[in-house]
């Protein structure tokens, strides 16, 4: 089971792997060893989440799932297939909580009176200075 939350799991028999080759670093490996992982996952067939979730997950992560609605993550940054299979579950829980993650409502707030003062304060402060700088002085003749 891959934990993403405390009350959500998704068995390991839902994520499917593939290998491939690497462009990364791993000198003349890069060329005979499929080092890079990409972890595939159906969103939308998936039984482990509401409708709910289903549509704010498609809604955020929508760049990264496809029109059959699966979710695709890929690792290439390790030499070895191992850790670069790890590292993609890491990055496929991380982008789930963060997609799951309900967004807190915002309170609007009024900018206060002594804000606003010492806002235009400034202001004709800084027009001042401009003005006295374009500012000639008159010549006596």
């Amino acid at each position: 089971m891959v934990e993403i939350t405390a009350e959500l799991a998704i068995p390991e028999q839902e994520l499917s792997f593939t290998a491939s080759r690497s462009g990364g670093p791993g000198g003349q490996n890069v060329n005979k060893v499929a080092t890079r992982v990409t972890l595939f996952f159906d969103v939308a067939g998936s039984p482990c989440f509401s409708p709910e979730q289903k549509v704010r997950i498609r809604e955020r992560l929508v760049t990264r799932i496809s029109n059959d609605g699966v979710l695709r993550v890929t690792c290439q940054i390790h030499r070895s297939q191992s850790a670069n299979r790890e590292e993609a579950v890491e990055r496929f829980v991380a982008l789930l909580r963060e997609a799951l993650a309900v967004d807190q409502p915002r309170i609007p707030t009024r900018v206060s009176r002594a804000v606003k003062q010492r806002r235009l304060a400034e202001k004709k402060l800084r027009a001042h200075r401009k003005a006295e700088r374009t500012a000639r002085p008159e010549l006596d003749e």
